[in-house]
């Protein structure tokens, strides 16, 4: 398959951790841990600290708009009652944005959590009946939530006693979860909606990658090993001005996005994990630096010769050519560097036409390396998506934010085999697993609403 890609424009390639200079001092383990599927040691303790997705796309149905999701807790048998998954309480949830590209945090859109008062102490359930609204008696256990945004300026509180939509306990407890998912989508002032709940584990991917690679012969591929499970999410839908540089999607219309987790230790929030570009600290960072990686904000990437050496020298690419012969660039891979630092964003010169050139910003000073997820707002939804994204010559997917749909395994191997290099992607260089299992929404949240039947059941 031939590809014309202009590599400057696949912006935040998620195996590309970009940091420049050195000092790997900076990597401390008593500022935080790491994030994502149980990639890190300290964070494969705490899942509901642990942030394992962020996707970050210009809203399919709503013109003008942008949808930013975080998901939390891996691995969420739909069975695991009693008690099943709430948020933690006394932490902060947050999705962070930078809009001039200096890595530091403009907007942050933080989820704080609390537990109401349990309605029935005198028996095991969740619920003593089905639950057929938020509101019901029978729904024994609930949370709310207060989602504030904050800036520089100031800190406005968007919603201040918000329903999280519970855990899918059954078809007995929850006849129709469709309408408690509508429930506890929520408006926002100023036009918007965000929701807080459980949903469906919407990352698609055989993990069989940890076993030398698919089995060291591509014989372990095909199998989506998050089938069936669970995560708990948060989302906002927004107008693009409540999030682009000086509310002015045209003064540049490129944001970076992370997620972060913030626990309460003693009389101090830290930050205990950071999700940007997808796999980054499983497929990226040796096991020496996994809990200090996402302890980092990003606009301290800066400075760790440790990781730009994986990059320049990925772990992966020596793996894909000692396993099935498959020869990526040589390094040191300057062209990793080049499309992470210098995708769609503000200063970099003439973006490729089909990947619909604008105006970038003017206002700020140079680019600062960070590993975020990046979006360019100004390119609007693909009427027929390729969930090979920006590879598989659809401007608006993944590396340019990340949609639900969007195959990152497939698009990553190929891109440390050389595939934005060479223009040509690798034959059956692939996981097998190209969709989830359950269709994505056509409107907000667009995530799937959780399963209710046991993993080993289905």
């Amino acid at each position: 398959m031939e590809l014309r890609i202009n590599r400057r424009a696949l912006v935040g390639l998620s195996l590309a951790v970009v940091l420049s200079a050195s000092s790997f001092a900076v990597l401390r383990t008593d500022s935080g841990t790491a994030s994502s599927h149980r990639e890190a040691p300290m964070i494969a303790n705490d899942p509901q600290h642990d942030n394992t997705d962020v996707y970050a796309f210009v809203s399919p149905d709503k013109a003008g708009t942008v949808t930013l999701l975080a998901n939390w807790i891996p691995f969420e048998d739909p069975k695991g009652g009693p008690n099943f998954y709430p948020f933690a309480t006394r932490s902060r949830y947050n999705i962070k944005i930078d809009n001039d590209g200096d890595a530091k945090t403009d907007i942050t859109y933080q989820w704080t959590f609390t537990n109401e008062d349990r309605r029935g102490t005198g028996t095991f359930l969740y619920n003593d009946g089905p639950v057929t609204s938020l509101n019901d008696k029978n729904l024994l256990f609930r949370q709310r939530y207060t989602l504030k945004r904050i800036t520089p300026d100031g800190t406005k509180t968007l919603v201040d006693d918000g329903i999280v939509a519970p855990s899918n306990v059954g078809a007995a407890s929850m006849p129709d979860y469709g309408t408690l998912r509508a429930q506890s989508v929520q408006n926002l002032p100023g036009g918007g909606k965000t929701f807080a709940g459980q949903s469906d584990e919407a990352f698609f991917l055989d993990l069989d990658v940890f076993d030398l690679l698919y089995g060291g012969d591509l014989s372990e591929v095909g199998r989506d090993t998050l089938k069936g499970y669970n995560v708990n999410t948060v989302a906002v839908q927004v107008p693009q001005s409540e999030v682009a540089l000086k509310g002015d999607p045209a003064r540049n219309p490129v944001i970076g996005v992370c997620s972060t987790t913030d626990k309460f230790n003693g009389d101090t929030f830290v930050q205990v994990s950071r999700l940007c570009n997808p796999l980054v600290n499983e497929l990226v960072a040796s096991a020496g630096l996994k809990d200090a990686y996402n302890a980092l904000d990003p606009s301290k990437d800066a400075g760790v010769q440790a990781l730009v050496d994986r990059v320049t020298d990925p772990e992966v690419a020596r793996l894909l050519e000692k396993f099935y012969g498959i020869k990526a660039p040589k390094t040191p891979r300057d062209d990793l560097v080049e499309i992470f630092l210098k995708g769609i964003a503000k200063a970099n010169g003439p973006i490729k036409a089909d990947l619909n050139s604008q105006v970038l910003n003017k206002d700020a000073g140079p680019l600062r390396p960070s590993e975020m997820l990046r979006l360019n707002m100004a390119i609007p939804p693909t009427k027929d998506p390729n969930r090979l994204g920006v590879l598989g010559k659809d401007p608006q997917g993944f590396p340019n934010g990340r949609r639900l749909a969007d195959d990152v395994v497939d698009i990553e191997l190929q891109a440390v085999a050389g595939a934005a290099v060479t223009g040509k992607l690798v034959p059956g260089l692939t996981d097998k697993v190209d969709t989830n299992d359950k269709p994505f929404g056509r409107t907000f949240p667009y995530i799937p609403l959780p399963s209710n039947v046991a993993v080993n059941q289905r």
